[in-house]
């Protein structure tokens, strides 16, 4: 199964480690309708590339809260195995005390429902930006070797926030601050006269 840009995100329910470090056993997404969803899956716990993920995500979790925004880890580890991952320092290959919940999907039904599970029955690395009626307005799906940028993910949702505030559309490179586009044959006129060397 895949879903698409547009559709509603699949809810589930999961057992996951909450921020203060305790296992909920009935975690699901749907809680959290209302909020704009950062969900990214990771392949698996005590690895290589998906601590530094998980860092860069809780050093932006702040950022990602004053915007609205709720982060969500899932891979297909036991709570069990977060909850040691997250107990483990981070220069010894742990992540430490993440402030996002981390869900287990030990019975890769939700990597299933999203359609990001490889051939080996774990997640490529996948991220969601999902909107406060939890339709789907963003995904990218990476390789196991390559890493996310972050950062960018903070980008689209001020662009998501920025288009739902004002009408317009986010053009190339569009950053917060900057101007947006009408969405008419006039509009993009304007701004490529205005605009097209910065491009």
């Amino acid at each position: 199964m895949s879903i698409a840009i547009c559709e509603q995100a699949p809810d589930f329910q999961a057992a996951a480690v909450m921020p203060d470090g305790t296992i909920k056993e009935d975690f699901k997404l749907s809680d959290y309708q209302g909020s704009y969803i950062v969900l990214f899956f990771y392949p698996m716990d005590f690895t290589f590339v998906c601590p530094s993920e998980i860092i860069a995500h809780n050093n932006r979790v702040n950022s990602f809260r004053e915007k609205g925004a709720q982060v969500i880890g899932v891979s297909i580890d036991s709570q069990f195995s977060h909850l040691a991952w997250r107990n483990t320092s981070t220069d010894k290959g742990g992540i430490g005390s993440v402030e996002f919940p981390l869900v287990a999907d030990v019975k890769r039904e939700i990597i299933d429902s999203y359609g990001v599970a490889n051939s080996e029955g774990i997640a490529f690395r996948a991220s969601f930006l999902i909107d406060r009626d939890r339709v789907i307005q963003h995904a990218t799906i990476n390789n196991l070797p390559l890493g996310r940028n972050v950062d960018e993910m903070l980008r689209l949702l001020d662009a998501l926030k920025f288009t739902e505030e004002h009408g317009e559309v986010c053009p190339a490179g569009w950053k917060d601050g900057d101007v947006g586009m009408v969405a008419t044959s006039e509009g993009v006129s304007s701004y490529l006269r205005d605009n097209e060397t910065k491009l």
